[in-house]
């Protein structure tokens, strides 16, 4: 009965397949590989003949199996070939060699076998059935391969065929794994794939008569795909062959020989695969030699945008930046540099362990604003460049291991500046890294003033709602001076009386009290009145702010001798309040206040304590900001609004601090002209 089935069904699989090629012949359907076509419809007759004929194993079965496998993979390999992009044919041919190879080596090993005759091993019959089931197994990946790659509008017509070339090497890769598992071909899975090549022949024949535009478009991700599937199984050749070879010269040690290869090459390849090095190595290898652009512009613009919108709570968006524009040349660091005053400043980093100078670089920030191209810093390096390039660009910044400088150019305007560090496989940058930088640089400059225009609302916003507490404030205090004028005139006509005495000193510590609340709300003093700057003595300044404040906190004072400068007295006086303020709320009681005031070209006032301190993100970031404040319910506008005092003066405020060891405030302010020094009323 079975015999029967496998004789008929491959019978009619043999008729069919030929009626195909003849239709093929007869009608020039065009838009299809025409020859390989034919040649693998008729070619796969004739193996169904030959099965039906003279069995399945043997010698002639078992070449035009193999035939038929090299056939059906021309086929496809042609669909492959009409890529109009021709470096991108090279990532599957090596592929379609890998299989070919295998399905060579199995005819050669078949050919064996039938000259061994009955002398043949069992461990040669399971090697060339492991070899059949490679072959299986990689023409279905080549099979998946040809969906992904081709063209939406062609799906129609290659969906028959990929079903019907799945479901020949699907039943072959059944029926191999079974005889490997049981040292036979099961009659019921040849007599199975006598139908399944049956019911194949229609629908190829309905394939062949859509006909239609087959070309394909490979993606990048279908070739890393295809190329490790590649390497995976000459991996498994080579394993298998050496095992073998273990196998037969090893003698007694043998297995152990075979365990110790098996674990140690598998190590090797894991590290090699793991490597940095080795992943950018193949990316940049697999852009070069197999695709006409180095880049995957849809993947990378993807990956891009994902990483500048990550949600809240993530890195911060300067961060963010940075890598979302070096993860594009896979730059393994880089670090912004943002406007500071005329030049650029050195901002946030993505695992940028480098230290660069300090200082603003006032030349370079000209030069990015006016040209806006990108700095290629190897050519620099070497000499080369335009000369106006070369004089522009610091040299701290050539002492790094930097390997490309990107404007941020925002509407004519420069908002920054990117620094690349050098990626695992150094190159030059070439014509599509200078297009996709120019391009992702003017888009993240674009987030850059978006995020600092949010930040000036923001602020504006802080300013309104503090004007806003103020104006209540200021109700308050109308009720206060009210009261306190009736309480005055009162007190006129009504001294003597002890009640009303006791009365008054009740109300004025309500209103001391109530003013006390206001102040604490405010957390700030009042300002004083702004004159023009005239010389005076800073030594008198520096007594009088020390005298207020002498019995909440011990302070020392070190004066050097005719300390004079160019500044508002009452503007100074507020502003080293504020800045005596911070140091003693910083400070323990136990824990003095320094203050040192030095004349000359330079007159500068310094307070220092060894309080809490900040960390250097936060000096940096936060420190000059309005309404940000590390003290609790502190207001965060007496750093401030000193240094615009200062500023106001033509003077400057700098800070050092150390989190633990304390904070110094230098106050510069502008030298005194030779005229006679007023003492502060």
């Amino acid at each position: 009965m079975i015999s029967g089935v496998i004789l008929w069904g491959h019978a009619l699989a043999a008729l069919l397949f030929a009626g195909v090629a003849l239709s093929l012949l007869r009608e020039r359907a065009s838009g299809l590989p025409r020859l390989t076509l034919m040649t693998a419809l008729s070619i796969t007759a004739l193996w169904s003949l030959a099965v039906a004929g003279i069995g399945d194993g043997e010698l002639v079965t078992r070449l035009a199996e193999s035939a038929r496998n090299l056939a059906w993979l021309a086929f496809m390999f042609a669909l492959v070939r009409r890529d109009p992009a021709d470096a991108r044919r090279r990532a599957v041919s090596l592929i379609y060699g890998a299989v070919v190879l295998v399905i060579v080596a199995g005819g050669a090993l078949a050919v064996v076998q039938a000259g061994l005759g009955r002398a043949v091993t069992a461990d040669l019959a399971a090697a060339r059935t492991l070899l059949r089931a490679m072959v299986a197994i990689g023409a279905l990946v080549l099979v998946q391969h040809l969906h992904g790659a081709v063209a939406p509008r062609a799906r129609g017509g290659i969906r028959l065929v990929v079903i019907a070339l799945a479901a020949m090497w699907g039943v072959d890769l059944m029926l191999a794994a079974t005889t490997y598992a049981s040292g036979d071909a099961p009659e019921s899975l040849v007599a199975g794939r006598g139908i399944v090549m049956a019911l194949i022949a229609p629908i190829l024949a309905v394939a062949v008569r859509r006909g239609g535009d087959w070309t394909l478009q490979v993606s990048r991700t279908v070739a890393w795909q295809t190329l490790s599937f590649a390497a995976t199984i000459l991996y498994g050749i080579a394993m298998l062959l050496a095992i073998r070879a273990i196998a037969t010269l090893g003698g007694d040690h043998a297995r152990l020989l075979q365990t110790a290869f098996v674990f140690g090459t598998t190590a090797a390849g894991l590290t090699l695969l793991s490597s940095p090095r080795v992943k950018a190595w193949a990316k940049v290898t697999l852009a070069k030699h197999f695709f006409a652009h180095r880049y995957d512009y849809r993947a990378e613009w993807v990956r891009f945008t994902d990483t500048l919108g990550q949600p809240d709570g993530a890195a911060p968006l300067a961060e963010r930046i940075v890598k979302a524009v070096a993860d594009l040349t896979d730059s393994p660091a880089g670090l912004l540099l943002v406007p500071e005053g005329a030049g650029l400043g050195v901002g946030a980093g993505w695992r940028w362990d480098q230290v660069p100078a300090h200082g603003s670089d006032e030349t370079l920030a000209a030069y990015l604003a006016t040209s806006g191209r990108i700095v290629e810093l190897d050519t620099l390096r070497g000499g080369g460049g335009d000369p106006a390039e070369r004089a522009s660009v610091p040299a701290w910044m050539l002492a790094t291991d930097a390997w490309a400088l990107v404007p941020l150019v925002h509407l004519g305007r420069l908002a920054g500046a990117i620094l690349l560090a050098r990626p695992p496989v150094d190159r030059a940058l070439d014509w599509e890294d200078f297009d996709l930088l120019r391009i992702t640089g003017r888009q993240v400059a674009s987030y850059l003033a978006e995020a600092r225009a949010q930040e000036a609302l923001a602020e504006a916003e802080r300013f309104d709602e503090f004007n806003r507490r103020f104006a209540f404030i200021l109700h308050d205090i109308k009720n206060l001076v009210s009261q306190l004028t009736l309480t005055a005139r009162n007190a006129e006509r009504h001294a003597e009386n002890p009640a009303f005495r006791a009365d008054m000193i009740a109300t004025l510590k309500e209103s001391a009290g109530r003013m006390n609340d206001l102040l604490a709300r405010l957390s700030q003093h009042h300002s004083g009145r702004a004159e023009e700057p005239r010389a005076i003595d800073l030594s008198d300044i520096a007594e009088r702010v020390i005298r207020q404040r002498r019995r909440q906190h011990p302070i020392t004072l070190a004066c050097a001798p005719h300390a004079l400068a160019l500044a508002d007295p009452a503007r100074l006086e507020q502003l080293l309040a504020h800045l005596l303020q911070n140091a003693i709320e910083a400070s323990g009681a136990d824990q003095p206040i320094e203050i040192s005031v030095a004349g000359g070209a330079r007159p500068t006032v310094t307070i220092a304590d060894t309080g809490c301190g900040m960390s250097p993100a936060f000096v940096r970031e936060q420190l000059f900001k309005p309404f940000v404040s590390s003290k609790p319910g502190g207001f965060g506008i007496g750093a401030f609004e000193a240094r615009q005092l200062a500023e106001a003066m033509g003077g400057s405020v700098s800070v050092t601090s150390r989190e633990g060891a304390g904070t110094r405030f230098v106050v510069t302010l502008a030298p005194a002209p030779n005229m006679p020094v007023e003492q502060a009323a």
